[in-house]
């Protein structure tokens, strides 16, 4: 990737919020878990960490349509600088949570996280056409995933170190707050975009705006495919992220430092992967890499099923050097990788087609209608895998069946591709060589 991007105020300040953000939002959720574990039953603990996953996704469903629109209204930068204003606040409860080791105190912390994200989820990909070339969307959005799942795998270590010893205020509270308020003097450098819509009238009722965005966004139909493409990858994503403890548990004989090496493969070759996406669509939207990528997601979900299936744990590797002498562990590692790769080429392009093709005085609802769309997909796979697995199907059955379903995406993809794909073949083949 270019440095100059990185280098540069166009784009540096929006990364830097985006992913100290995103690690607040992590380091807040693993820590709280960590809590729960802690003091509560098992049977209850499960329940609660089930319950605070969906207290933090479900802004994302009711609110990003209403973020989009705020977007559209207002200068985005100013909004940002705003949003991240207010976060100190709900930073500096999940504080007192910590200091009072109160659950519904921490919760009402996580939902006011979940509330910022989703109203900030339209302006960091919104505001990227404002400010930069339509050439350079792909490698911007390259650098903002590799940063959304660096600050997952860097908030999931952060809890976990902090929460080794006990959750003690004394080292979670400087953390979040030095982290949320460093968040918002980042985001006073963002430069100003003026207001795409000024003469918009935000609608005050979510559940109408929802719909309504999500249904003029049908009416684009290049860019709706390529929003349920992009939408796919997070479905993927989060299905393989969820059951990703409990199989190296049960099946791999790991503990939670398994789980952190495999999430660290997982983000650095997400990192890799966009590396690559990016460079094959630079200067032009070219969407060929989401089926391909999607067709890879098949092929490594179907060995990662075949390395587990009949896996059964005799005893836990309390050492990373013990845990990668078992069986199947370093296979599973690269067809986590395999997986985290070929989903970049789905989500780098995909996400960039839509900001590139969204009218830009609509742009931010566009991408808000994106989130929602991504946000169910997730849901209610999520909702899917955790019947199939109540039902009595192994982790090795989820991901044999999710296999089978990237198959058959892959296709449909590559059937209904909003761009041509012979054209997009002869464009990466004369980017490799010339």
């Amino acid at each position: 990737m270019n440095t100059h991007l990185m280098m540069s105020r166009r784009f540096a300040p929006l990364f830097w919020t985006q992913f100290l953000s995103a690690f607040n939002d992590n380091f807040l959720k693993n820590t709280l878990v960590f809590l729960i574990l802690f003091t509560l039953a098992a049977d209850q603990a499960a329940s609660l960490v089930t319950l605070a996953g969906a207290i933090f996704m479900a802004p994302f469903l009711l609110l990003s349509a209403l973020g989009g629109e705020i977007a559209d209204r207002f200068d985005k930068a100013f909004v940002a600088r705003r949003l991240k204003f207010v976060e100190i606040g709900a930073a500096l409860l999940a504080v007192i949570g910590i200091a009072l080791s109160s659950i519904p105190v921490l919760l009402t912390a996580l939902f006011l996280f979940g509330v910022i994200s989703a109203l900030f989820g339209p302006i960091k990909y919104g505001i990227l056409p404002d400010h930069l070339e339509r050439k350079e969307l792909p490698r911007a959005n390259a650098w903002i995933e590799s940063a959304t799942f660096a600050a997952i795998l860097g908030g999931t270590i952060a809890g976990g170190v902090v929460s080794a010893d006990g959750i003690g205020v004394a080292v979670f509270g400087p953390i979040m707050m030095a982290l949320a308020v460093g968040c918002w003097l980042v985001s006073r450098y963002i430069p100003a975009t003026g207001a795409a819509a000024p003469n918009l009238v935000i609608d005050k009722n979510v559940l109408r705006s929802t719909w309504r965005l999500v249904s003029e966004l049908r009416t684009n139909q290049r860019i709706w495919r390529a929003a349920l493409m992009a939408s796919w990858f997070w479905l993927v994503g989060a299905i393989v992220l969820s059951i990703l403890p409990t199989l190296v548990k049960n099946s791999l004989g790991g503990t939670e430092i398994a789980v952190t090496a495999y999430l660290a493969v997982f983000a650095v070759a997400v990192a890799i992967g966009s590396a690559i996406a990016a460079w094959m669509s630079q200067g032009r939207m070219v969407l060929l890499p989401a089926p391909v990528g999607t067709a890879l997601m098949a092929v490594f979900g179907l060995d990662l099923a075949w390395s587990v299936w009949g896996l059964q744990a005799s005893a836990q590797a309390q050492t990373l050097s013990a845990f990668f002498a078992g069986p199947n562990t370093i296979r599973v590692a690269i067809d986590l990788a395999g997986l985290a790769i070929a989903g970049a080429f789905l989500v780098v392009p995909t996400f960039a087609a839509v900001q590139a093709w969204a009218p830009e005085d609509r742009r931010a609802r566009v991408v808000a209608a994106v989130n929602v769309v991504s946000a169910g997909f997730m849901t209610l796979g999520g909702g899917i895998v955790a019947a199939i697995q109540g039902a009595g199907v192994s982790i090795a059955g989820v991901l044999a069946g999710l296999a089978v379903v990237n198959a058959v995406a892959a296709w449909l993809m590559l059937k209904y591709l909003p761009t041509n794909p012979f054209r997009d073949f002869v464009s990466i083949l004369f980017r490799a060589f010339h």
